[in-house]
This record gives C-alpha cells, sequence and structure tokens, in this order.
C-alpha cells in the first residue's frame, strides 16, 4: 500500500460520510463537450444476444434497452462477450455448472453462429465494430459505443490455438481462458483443477494471443493459471470482472480473487474488472468494493466490468447509472483524475499496449 492509498484512508475516515452525504449531480453535468469521460465496460452481454435463436433468449426487448442505456449513459465503449459454454452450462441452486461436454467440432459451430448473430446486431444497430484502441476516440467523437469482440471461455478454440487466426480476423481482440465449463487450456475458479493451472494448449494459447495482439482475460480463471500465464505473457492482462474476496461463503463467493491474484495481474501492467454482481449488498458497498481493490493493487490497474444483463443480482443493472458510479467514486474520495482512469482510462491505456 502507498503513501497515497494511505492518505486516502485517513480522509475518508475523517471525511467519508460528509462526501456520502453530496447529492449527485445531474446527467450532463458528467459529459461536457469539452471534457467528456471516456467510460469502458471490460465485460458486457448485452440483451443475452448470444442465446438469439435458443429457449434461454429473453427476446429483443432486453437488447434494445441495454443498447438504448448505452447511448443515454454515454458509455464510449465495451467488450462484447460471445460464451463459449453457453450450449453446456445450466442454472442450478449452486450456481452455474457444467451439464455435459461438447462433441467434436460442435463448439466451433457454436462460435460461426454466435458470431453471426453479434455482427447482424451491431450492423442492425449503427453500432461501430472497434478493433483498435483509436476507436474509443472516434466513439468519443460521434457518441456511439464502440462494441469490442471478446470470447468467454476457450471451449471455441477445441485446444487448437490455430482458430484464433479466424477469431482475429471475424473481429475477437480478448478471450478469456475459462468460464464455466472445464476447457483444454486451464483450470477455473468453481471446478475441481484439472491441468496444474496451464495446460499446454493454453500455453500455445497465450503465445498465439501474444502475438496476434488479442487480449489475454483470465476471469474464472485459478490463482495457479492466472501465475502461469503471468510467468509467460509479454503483455499486459486483464481480470475483466471480479471481486475482492470477503467472508461471504457461498458456492458462488468462488469466483472471488485474493490480494496477491489481483497483483500478479497488476504486475504485468493488466487491469481488474471491478464486479458489481449480488455479492455486493448494494451499490455503495460495491463502491467500497472498488477502493479495496484500488487499495490493492493501485489507481492503475482497476477498471469495470459489468457484466451486464448476466450478472448475478447486479447492484450495477444499467448503463443510464454511469453518472452515478462516477459521482459515487468521487463521494468516496477518488480525485477528477482518478476518476477517469477507473471508468475508462486505464481500460484504454491496456488497449493502446496491446491491440
Amino acid at each position: 500500500m502507498d503513501s497515497n492509498q494511505v492518505n486516502r484512508r485517513d480522509f475518508l475516515q475523517k471525511a467519508g460520510s460528509f462526501l456520502a452525504a453530496a447529492p449527485f449531480i445531474n446527467h450532463v453535468d458528467f459529459f461536457t463537450d469539452d471534457k467528456p469521460y471516456l467510460t469502458f465496460d471490460f465485460h458486457a452481454h448485452p440483451g443475452l444476444f448470444f442465446a438469439r435463436e435458443t429457449k434461454m433468449y429473453p427476446g429483443d426487448g432486453m437488447l434494445k434497452k441495454t443498447l438504448a442505456d448505452m447511448t443515454q449513459g454515454q458509455l464510449t465503449g465495451a467488450f462484447f462477450a460471445l460464451v463459449a459454454d453457453a450450449k453446456v452450462i445450466e442454472i442450478g441452486p449452486n450456481g452455474v455448472k457444467p451439464s455435459r461436454s461438447y462433441e467434436p467440432n460442435e463448439a466451433w459451430a457454436e462460435y460461426n453462429r454466435q458470431m453471426r448473430l453479434l455482427k447482424d446486431i451491431i450492423t442492425a444497430n449503427d453500432l461501430v465494430l472497434a478493433t483498435r484502441s483509436s476507436a474509443l476516440n472516434d466513439a468519443l467523437k460521434t457518441k456511439k459505443t464502440a462494441a469490442f469482440i471478446s470470447v468467454e471461455g476457450g471451449d471455441f478454440l477445441e485446444g487448437n490455438a490455430s482458430h484464433l487466426d479466424q477469431m482475429y480476423h471475424d473481429g475477437v481482440r480478448s478471450v478469456q481462458l475459462v468460464h464455466y465449463h472445464t476447457n483444454e487450456l486451464g483450470d477455473l475458479q468453481t471446478e475441481q483443477p484439472m491441468h496444474n493451472g496451464l495446460s499446454a494448449a493454453g500455453k500455445e494459447v497465450i503465445k498465439k494471443m501474444n502475438k496476434l495482439k488479442m487480449l489475454v482475460d483470465l476471469a474464472h480463471a485459478t490463482e495457479a493459471t492466472t501465475k502461469a500465464v503471468c510467468d509467460i505473457t509479454d503483455a499486459p492482462i486483464i481480470i475483466s470482472h471480479s471481486i475482492l474476496q470477503t467472508n461471504d461463503n457461498r458456492p458462488m463467493a468462488k469466483r472471488a480473487i485474493t490480494v496477491q491474484h489481483a497483483k500478479m495481474v497488476a504486475s504485468t501492467g493488466g487491469v481488474i474488472g471491478a464486479w458489481p454482481s449480488g455479492f455486493n449488498t448494494s451499490f455503495d458497498e460495491f463502491l467500497d468494493n472498488t477502493l479495496r481493490l484500488i487499495d490493492a493493487v493501485g489507481i492503475d490497474h482497476v477498471g469495470l466490468g459489468t457484466d451486464m444483463d448476466g450478472n448475478f443480482k447486479p447492484v450495477f443493472s444499467s448503463y443510464t447509472q454511469m453518472p452515478e458510479w462516477i459521482q459515487g467514486l468521487k463521494s468516496k474520495g477518488l480525485k477528477d483524475d482518478e476518476v477517469r482512469k477507473i471508468v475508462g482510462g486505464n481500460a484504454k491505456r491496456v488497449l493502446d499496449k496491446v491491440l
């Protein structure tokens, strides 16, 4: 913990209650033309788009609402995440669990289906398909959201790093190595370890992603998997959406990370997306947990990962809350330049470095 963080904690103890009582200023005060906020979400599933054409799709209403909220909240950019194991997982009383494994070539066919759906949505809704960090500058000028494509889970690869060439050509710029179904690449937090961290196939995928200039995402990965990736990567990595461990003993609490786990990501120059899931009992607790993360890894290594429309009891459930998020961070004692780093600046720095 550096001296700035110690001072911030001291300040919060003395003045936090006064600042927390400060009224939120309205939407237009945040997004002035002379100094707009660059905002970025490391992880989103707008309208559960990946489930279109399946029984679990809630209909187009949710998609249209979330896209409208992006415009109203003036979200600069986000990773729109395909879900690699969507066909082989199910939600039960103890959270999300794998129900079966993919048949040969089934996962790759599912990738192509979801990619087609997302491309159609981007075109139909006048979004900007983003493949370079410069798209964020353009999005600020046009007030359109830059849609970067990510993949949640490496199952689509079927253990074959060569598939990354086609995915890169399709516009994918980030791959989250694991999700809820154990795949050929590495170990995940919610299942028994199978690979002692990172498999040989996983190592090849990391090297290939570094070469292609794709962002490696270690959300859902074990600490051992994260360490193995940190040992071989030559680029910053992210954990797109997570939270520091608390005293929560629910099965899903396995998704939380230790301070040491978070510091490994920061050591690569990477960023952890603060996750406003139901492990936060309120929006204010989410703000406090964001500050805990800042205290653990530093102001340069924290961002936002909402898991929008796919989250567990979210306390940040609409992009129209972006002004509240910005003002809430200020109410907790962060300066404007620090807030700008958290809400999008750190994300842009990493994208500038990697893409």
